[in-house]
């Protein structure tokens, strides 16, 4: 897991007061680290606009230009006059060397986003987000310092925002760019140092970005088992047996020993999954809500609110006021994965709080996080183009998604997969780590065309990680 915070400021802060680092060292360090990236990839002479603001992203910018010149064809371009005196001293600098300065945008075959950084704020005026848009229409190959000009310290926008191919984050990752909507605008992203090492820079105890090293496949690697060594899963199905048969597919496909449906009705159901009108007593585990309905969610109500094995519980239970009775009654060994329109019901029902579609994604961190701490001993994961992990206050963030996963059922798999983690004995936590990482990777290693990857595909890629 990698370490990434809210803000950085105190961080920066601490480098002046504890290591007697000034701020035109982290400066130069800042500048350094962009400049470095673009020695190693682009030849000499190429063309380099710089854009800089009026602040100290926009001074890492001017540095950048400075650093560079000499070695490149360096233009640059400010939005604002520089406000800070260090930002005037580096203006200085620049112009002492010879940076040529231009008062219109130009292309380039590199342009340096250094307009804003993470301290902007929302709303945009037009006149900033017309700015945005003539940037995203140059050809060049855009480096962001920082983050991308329009994000503000959440990562949301005011509907533009500049699109770049890098970024190059200082000190440390933070959590704007981890939004669903800075995922199409961050491109590849690297992290340089300001003077000392991350280590001693900064140590999170809160938010964390998921590495691959994170996933714990479930091998087999003890000869001498048998069936009910890897758990019993229990999937509830109700008025849409797709949904819950998909489910005890992808239990199958990751592990698990035994698989149930448990339905009121007869099902016509792959032969390799059991049928039963009850939750197996031997179960270790029950996976409810997928396509599960209303008239499903009364039937099993009195298994949801008395059994004590873990639960599992997605899609059409999250809706339910069941589960502001669930997480009341027995609120230990409980996995919610709900989509946010689903968070949305699980917010209103759970904690009172009242709150559109748009809005939980924009705040998923602070939501997820505000839930966990309610509900500590429950693991809640919230899907989008990055999925949030939270338990006891802390965050974990998946990052590996892929838009393959965007069709009916991805969910319905994911939800047996973390029922047979479970059952195979990983903590709650660890299983909704693993499976979220397993999901992703399967999702990234389909070699066909993105529109054709189905939940059946899904399932069969668990077999090739």
């Amino acid at each position: 897991m990698e370490n990434i915070f809210k803000e950085t400021l105190n961080l920066d802060k601490k480098l002046y007061a504890e290591y007697f680092l000034s701020e035109d060292t982290l400066m130069e360090n800042a500048g350094t680290g962009v400049s470095n990236y673009i020695k190693k990839k682009f030849p000499k002479g190429k063309k380099i606009v710089v854009l800089s603001g009026s602040g100290n992203n926009g001074a890492d910018g001017i540095v950048v230009a400075r650093q560079l010149y000499g070695d490149y064809n360096v233009k640059l371009y400010l939005s604002a006059p520089p406000k800070s005196e260090l930002a005037r001293l580096q203006m200085k600098r620049a112009l002492a060397v010879g940076v040529d300065r231009i008062y219109k945008l130009e292309d380039g075959d590199i342009i340096v986003d250094a307009l804003f950084g993470a301290g902007f704020k929302l709303p945009a005026n037009e006149k900033t987000l017309g700015l945005f848009r003539d940037i995203n229409k140059l050809n060049g190959y855009k480096i962001a310092i920082d983050i991308p000009s329009g994000l503000d310290e959440n990562g949301n926008s005011s509907g533009e925002a500049v699109k770049c191919d890098h970024t190059v984050v200082m000190g440390a990752k933070k959590i704007s760019l981890f939004s669903d909507e800075a995922k199409d605008l961050i491109g590849t992203v690297e992290v340089v140092d300001l003077g000392v090492s991350k280590k001693i820079y900064g140590n999170s105890r809160k938010f964390f970005t998921l590495e691959k090293s994170d996933l714990k496949l479930p091998h087999r690697t003890q000869k001498g088992t048998h069936k009910g060594d890897y758990g019993h899963v229990a999937i509830l199905s109700g008025d849409k047996e797709g949904a819950s048969t998909l489910s005890s597919l992808a239990s199958q496909n990751f592990g698990s020993g035994l698989n149930t449906l448990v339905s009121r009705i007869k099902r016509d159901i792959p032969y390799e999954i059991m049928q039963s009108r009850d939750v197996p007593k031997n179960s270790a585990v029950i996976v409810a809500g997928m396509g599960l309905g209303n008239i499903g969610i009364e039937h099993f109500k009195n298994t949801l609110l008395t059994s004590s094995l873990p639960l599992v519980l997605d899609a059409d239970i999250l809706h339910d006021k069941i589960i502001f009775e669930i997480l009341n009654k027995r609120p230990d060994n409980l996995i919610l994965t709900p989509h946010p329109k689903e968070f949305v019901s699980v917010l209103q029902t759970a904690m009172g709080i009242t709150i559109s579609v748009s809005d939980v994604i924009k705040r998923r961190v602070e939501l997820v996080t505000a839930f966990s701490e309610k509900y500590p001993n429950s693991v809640l994961f919230l899907k989008g183009a990055n999925r949030i992990i939270g338990q006891n206050g802390k965050i974990y963030i998946d990052t590996f998604g892929s838009q393959n996963l965007a069709k009916g059922g991805s969910g319905d798999v994911l939800a047996g997969m973390i029922g047979a983690l479970v059952a195979q004995h990983y903590s709650l936590l660890d299983t909704t780590i693993s499976a979220s990482l397993a999901h992703s990777f399967a999702s990234q290693n389909y070699k066909g065309n993105s529109f054709s990857f189905t939940p059946m595909k899904l399932i069969e890629e668990l077999s090739n990680l």
